[in-house]
């Protein structure tokens, strides 16, 4: 049974935080690290104690984890950044809360004994012999150990202790991934073998000046020797334990959401009635109105959960290609059930949040290509914008007139100005992108068109048919994605005060061109009228855009199950690095990285000289074996991955990618893993060094076998996850379990309550085999229920759960008794 953990975090803002800048002040940011793997790097606050932030982020991680870290820096353009505080979640605390975790946390000093990472390979024997005892250690191997050195490696050695013995390995200089094949041997007295003490075995870096760095310890009871004749395996290393939290909190305080989501994944054998039954919803004959799984499942829905449910069924019914019918049944629903056209789709229901999802799934890359270059324009600009006279600050404005000083209508006319220059050019991107937008948004609009204008039919609701495709296209996707560019991947990061003050006033006006300009002059904003002669003029062009959009053959749309939310030809990532130059002499190196703009697709990663150039060099993706960092010691140079592909004749190549920042690193690792998440040759292990000299420059070995373990299904959740139809369906799953109860009552115990002859008859007689034999009824048959059929399959996907977490438990125990 496959294991699927998703971690959900949030670093909401900071307070209190200790001025670390001779103004009195700091320009705080935070790293964020996975067992001491940096995932992600929030924006720089500058000069401000109480920073707000509001980045979130979703990684998925199917080997699981031991630890999060929140290390807020202070940052410095002269010499190293200084570190404010850190913050610790164990996996066991953070799991400990089914919500999650939201709530302010001091942040706490940073010790180096107690940032610790990797594993050291052990085997321990326990030799007794009339004449004398002895315990012996063979202390194989250690990787991806804590760099404590300048030149980010370490020289360990390593350390028995039981006792009063002890003895010590060699030490191996400049590596994380030491391999010592040394055996250590102790000689106990015959007293000391019944002794109930610990076994520790300590990995420390030798420094030839000053004390040595501490980086990592294993603690094995010496009773388990006894149980064990020799006692292998891979031993995660453990700080030091001697911290205290700073519960004062001089050093500040993090807000912080952290939610962890582990599920037991079943053979897809299993999950196939439940999608029976989710397909049978949108395709079956029965009237629309009709309760089926899909009208239970938002029954059971929580509000705070009913976004991950939309996202959740919008890939189910992708995956079967059934997505159109699926948001076509919702949609139907919705508008049937609305009386006032004004209120259609306003509110949070899992028809709105499933379009919404829908939007963000398939129409990604469109809105990219529509928004990304004015955004950018915006961002780079960074114009001093704003039309509410309460707000105006002219020391803030810059000079827009040859006078020496500027007034409250002069900022406002140049606002008015620039802002009718940036709105028009977004809504003459959106309004010529017909062709751009992808065919499956097209048809779903159109047959939402098509039940709007069934619905209602009065003359003066003409343009409802309008309103809902343009409440959803401009008002829920388009108008977010100006107001906050960085959670629809348009940029790294957040706009600063000024231009985020731009980009919400455009968010406003497009809003309203999405609302057709029917609601202007009503509401309390009257300060933005300049802009409505503008917002009037587009809706005649809006209109027309919609009628093109509509305007598309149904059966454009495949209705063959797909891996992707894209097409394989469609660019999923693109943009500048910085490649090495493998060929030729060794060059220093920063010079042996040459910039080159990359194109990834499912199908090819490609790059070239600029974005213009005609000839590309293509690696296929299905060559891909693995994708994974390097050390920064390799080139002496931070954020460069590698990218290892296998030839026809089984060769490994290598190719060496520098990002220009750690979130960047983070992107492109995940997205060039996702596509080739069904590649069949994945490497288990990989060097994280490179090959100099004869000898890999991570663990000092020649041979090619991998030191480190790979991490190809580490990835960052967004809108490119690739379609699972096994972990989506268990989520649904546990969504009806946690509603099972709610279900019974409102749909059995009602059938109950007033039964017909016939199925009171079949509800008290079981079935009867040939052989005499009384059995469960299938759930399937004839007369029953559609509750009482999705009752049954929640039953047994709990019953198959139980019983495989059973067997795991049996393995388990007998692993232990049969080392």
């Amino acid at each position: 049974m496959a294991k699927n953990t998703s971690l959900y975090f949030r670093i909401v803002e900071g307070r209190n935080l200790p001025a670390k800048d001779v103004s009195g002040t700091s320009d705080p940011y935070c790293i964020v690290k996975v067992d001491n793997e940096v995932v992600a790097r929030t924006a720089t606050v500058w000069k401000n104690l109480n920073p707000f932030w509001g980045e979130e982020y979703t990684l998925h991680l199917p080997m699981g984890f031991h630890s999060l870290s929140f290390l807020v820096m202070d940052e410095d353009t002269i010499g190293h950044d200084d570190v404010i505080g850190k913050i610790t979640l164990s996996k066991e605390a953070i799991g400990a809360q089914a919500k999650g975790l939201d709530s302010w946390m001091n942040l706490t000093r940073v010790d180096p004994d107690e940032d610790v990472q990797g594993e050291i390979h052990l085997s321990l024997e326990l030799l007794k012999d009339t004449m004398k005892s002895s315990l012996r250690c063979q202390v194989i191997e250690a990787r991806d150990l804590a760099p404590r050195d300048i030149s980010g490696t370490s020289d360990p050695f390593g350390r028995i202790i039981f006792n009063n013995h002890s003895a010590e390995t060699s030490i191996i200089k400049k590596t994380r991934f030491p391999h010592w094949g040394e055996t250590l041997e102790l000689e106990l007295d015959a007293e000391e073998l019944n002794e109930e003490g610990t076994v520790m075995v300590e990995v420390w870096d030798w420094d030839m000046v000053g004390k040595n760095d501490f980086l990592g310890k294993v603690e094995i009871p010496f009773a388990s020797l006894h149980k064990t004749p020799v006692l292998e395996g891979w031993f995660r290393l453990l700080p030091l334990g001697n911290n205290e939290a700073d519960a004062s909190g001089k050093l500040g305080a993090l807000r912080l959401k952290v939610r962890l989501v582990e599920d037991r994944i079943l053979p897809s054998t299993y999950y196939q009635p439940l999608i029976e039954l989710l397909v049978e919803s949108v395709i079956s004959p029965t009237e629309v109105e009709d309760s089926s799984a899909l009208t239970m499942l938002e029954e059971v829905t929580t509000v705070e959960s009913r976004q991950d449910v939309a996202m959740t069924l919008v890939k189910i019914y992708l995956g079967q290609g059934l997505v159109v019918p699926f948001l076509d049944y919702l949609n139907t629903r919705e508008v049937n059930h609305t009386a006032d056209p004004n209120t259609l789709f306003r509110s949070n229901s899992l028809a709105s949040k499933a379009m919404e999802q829908f939007m963000k799934a398939v129409g990604m890359l469109y809105l990219h290509e529509v928004l990304k270059p004015i955004i950018n324009r915006i961002f780079d600009e960074r114009k001093y914008i704003e039309l509410d006279p309460c707000k105006i600050d002219l020391n803030r404005s810059r000079r827009i007139s040859f006078k020496s000083g500027v007034s409250e209508a002069e900022v406002r006319d140049y606002s008015v100005e620039m802002l009718q220059t940036y709105l028009t050019s977004i809504i003459e991107s959106i309004v010529s992108s017909v062709d751009q937008c992808p065919s499956v948004m097209r048809v779903a609009f159109k047959q939402l068109h098509k039940r709007v204008e069934e619905q209602f039919t009065e003359p003066e609701n003409e343009d409802v048919k309008y309103l809902a495709i343009s409440g959803f296209f401009f008002l829920r996707f388009f108008a977010p994605a100006i107001l906050t560019p960085k959670l629809f991947q348009l940029r790294d990061q957040h706009a600063d005060t000024r231009t985020s003050r731009t980009l919400l006033l455009l968010a406003k006006a497009l809003q309203s061109v999405g609302n057709l300009g029917l609601q202007l002059g009503h509401g309390k904003e009257q300060w933005m009228s300049p802009l409505h002669p503008i917002i009037l003029r587009s809706v005649a062009s809006v209109k027309d855009f919609l009628d093109k959009l509509i305007d598309v053959d149904h059966n454009i749309v495949s209705s063959v199950p797909q891996r992707a939310v894209f097409m394989p030809s469609v660019t999923v990532k693109e943009g500048y690095l910085h490649k090495h130059k493998a060929e030729g002499p060794q060059l220093l190196s920063r010079f042996a990285f040459k910039k080159r703009y990359f194109w990834l697709t499912s199908e090819t990663l490609s790059y070239a000289k600029t974005s213009d150039w005609q000839v590309r060099s293509s690696i296929p993706i299905q060559r891909v074996c693995a994708v994974e960092r390097l050390d920064e010691n390799a080139f002496q140079q931070q954020n460069v991955m590698q990218v290892i592909t296998q030839d026809n004749d089984g060769k490994l190549n290598t190719m060496y990618i520098q990002c220009k920042n750690v979130n960047e690193l983070n992107q492109w690792l995940s997205a060039i893993r996702k596509v080739s998440i069904y590649n069949e040759r994945m490497l288990p292990s990989f060097h994280p060094g490179v090959h100099r000299s004869g000898k890999w420059t991570c663990c000092l070995q020649a041979d090619r076998a991998g030191c480190s373990r790979t991490h190809s299904a580490v990835t960052l959740g967004d809108w490119s996850d690739p379609l699972d139809p096994d972990v989506e369906t268990q989520m649904i799953y546990k969504q009806l379990l946690q509603g099972r109860d709610k279900l019974r009552k409102k749909y059995l115990e009602m059938e109950d309550a007033e039964p017909t002859s016939s199925n009171k008859e079949e509800r008290i007689s079981p079935d009867i085999h040939p052989d005499g034999a009384e059995c469960i009824a299938p759930p399937t048959r004839p007369g029953q229920s559609v509750a009482a059929r999705l009752l049954v399959v929640i039953e047994d996907l709990e019953q198959a759960h139980a019983t495989f977490q059973l067997r795991e438990i049996e393995d388990a125990t007998r692993v232990i008794l049969n080392p």
